[in-house]
């Protein structure tokens, strides 16, 4: 099981346009995609098929003939961002109890039967939602649906399953996070970033909240959102449509409905300056973050967005090999950087960052590397680029597109995460399309128009010797304001 980071977490539409990670999809949470059919009279026609189970949860069915194998994915529509203060971590600690049993099946036997039906499966916990995944031979799909459908209507354990599985996520916490110094510096970056946005808080929760976790706080929240109409199955595979809608019925459709609890709009006020934060850590080199606020998405169909421009522009800085921020601070006799990248968020449950990072090269300062992301931007905004530039990152875009549809697994993991943004069938698409119609002149005026100092926040790691230990909390705001 895994909890994923802004940068790690993907959606499907993301990961087939921009070549990178992300973790963010817009839309309003009760909106869902149009379906491409609802008879089971279209079982053999191509493409995905969405049906309404009796209880309002929903299924998509992607037939795919060519490997004897099947995907079955659960997702909910809820996340880290859906947590409340004092309880941060739940999302993902409940899905780790996911695991430890049912009415029916003991701690741990989840996992065992779905290795003894040949299968591989886990689990993922991001800020906008929570699921759940198994890879089977297609035989074994009715046993798998049985086993799924069961723990998400039914999940039960003993409070001593819990206090043993909480040390695994604090555990997990320390690895991950505590002990990687830059996990460290982007945590605090997302803290001092967002005020009222809950993406202010880590998914796998601050420590003081996980050691005062309680087996309540879990069955709460898993009583609060695992509903069936927040909740939406994928079937990808060698599987026939009919087949499978009747199995869907059958384990899932019987599930008591509930409402989907209201969501209340936490709205990030406007930056009204820049922010600084240094974090002092044993590291051996220095690192530096510059997060600057730029739009969400919020309509797949809003041609005269920035957001599309926003992400070419990432393209250009950092969206192949030898692209601009690579030869500019990594290559050369005077490179300043060992590594730098740019990232642009653009459809999520909540805001968006365009982030521009680095690590300097030996004998080069943080602030030098600073400088110089800057001065990258601020070179396309005044010279714009070039037509060769935008021609490869777009030629790209489209082969991951046709690449990432040989793989089940990938198209499962796109229509669930499409469902959960609200997003139709043929996103990945609709968005490659919007983006090959970004011009150079576009890209020029975001460049000129978002990297101002008033929306960004910068975090600076300053390494500290291995033996060293920081005094105080190692964090400081020595410039514009702070959460």
């Amino acid at each position: 099981m895994k909890h994923l980071s802004p940068r790690s977490t993907a959606s499907g539409a993301v990961l087939a346009v921009a070549l990178m990670a992300s973790g963010a999809m817009h839309a309003q949470a009760q909106s869902t995609p149009t379906p491409a059919s609802t008879s089971a009279t279209t079982a053999a026609a191509p493409g995905p098929q969405q049906f309404t189970l009796a209880n309002g949860m929903t299924l998509i069915v992607q037939p795919d003939r060519r490997a004897p194998t099947a995907v079955q994915m659960v997702w909910v529509r809820v996340g880290s961002m859906d947590e409340v203060d004092g309880t941060s971590g739940v999302a993902h600690a409940l899905e780790h109890m996911m695991f430890k049993g049912t009415k029916s099946i003991k701690p741990g036997e989840f996992s065992r039967r779905v290795a003894q039906l040949g299968g591989q499966e886990n689990a993922f916990t991001t800020r906008d939602y929570t699921g759940y995944y198994q890879q089977i031979p297609v035989g074994s799909l009715e046993q798998v649906m049985k086993l799924e459908s069961d723990r998400f209507a039914n999940n039960q354990w003993p409070d001593d399953e819990f206090k043993r599985e909480i040390e695994v996520v604090k555990e997990e916490r320390r690895l991950r996070t505590e002990d990687q110094p830059r996990a460290l510096l982007g945590e605090q970056q997302n803290a001092a970033v967002f005020i009222a946005s809950p993406y202010h808080r880590p998914v796998v929760g601050w420590m003081s909240d996980l050691d005062a976790m309680t087996p309540d706080d879990a069955r709460e929240f898993h009583k609060r959102w695992y509903v069936p109409a927040n909740a939406v199955l994928v079937v990808a595979g060698d599987v026939d449509v009919a087949k499978v809608r009747a199995l869907a019925e059958k384990y899932y459709g019987v599930i008591p409905s509930r409402a989907v609890p209201t969501r209340k709009p936490r709205i990030e006020p406007v930056q009204r300056g820049i922010r600084r934060l240094e974090f002092k850590a044993p590291a051996e080199q220095a690192y530096v973050s510059l997060a600057y606020r730029v739009p969400q998405l919020a309509n797949i169909d809003d041609t005269n967005s920035d957001s599309w421009a926003l992400v070419v522009l990432s393209a250009v800085l950092d969206g192949y090999a030898g692209a601009r921020l690579d030869r500019a601070l990594t290559q050369g006799p005077d490179r300043v950087a060992d590594s730098a990248g740019a990232y642009s968020g653009f459809i999520g449950r909540g805001p968006q960052l365009f982030v521009l990072d680095g690590v300097p090269a030996h004998g080069k300062s943080a602030e030098v590397v600073e400088a110089a992301l800057r001065a990258q931007v601020a070179r396309i905004a005044k010279d714009g680029v070039g037509e060769a530039e935008l021609a490869r990152v777009k030629t790209q875009w489209v082969a991951s597109e046709t690449y990432k549809r040989d793989s089940v697994m990938a198209q499962a993991r796109e229509l669930g995460s499409n469902w959960i943004q609200g997003l139709p069938f043929d996103a990945s698409e609709r968005i490659v399309a919007r983006l090959q119609a970004v011009t150079a002149a576009q890209v020029q005026a975001v460049a000129a128009k978002y990297f101002g100092d008033d929306q960004l926040t910068v975090a600076t790691l300053r390494p500290l010797p291995p033996e060293a230990k920081p005094r105080g909390r190692g964090f400081a705001a020595p410039a514009g304001e702070m959460r």
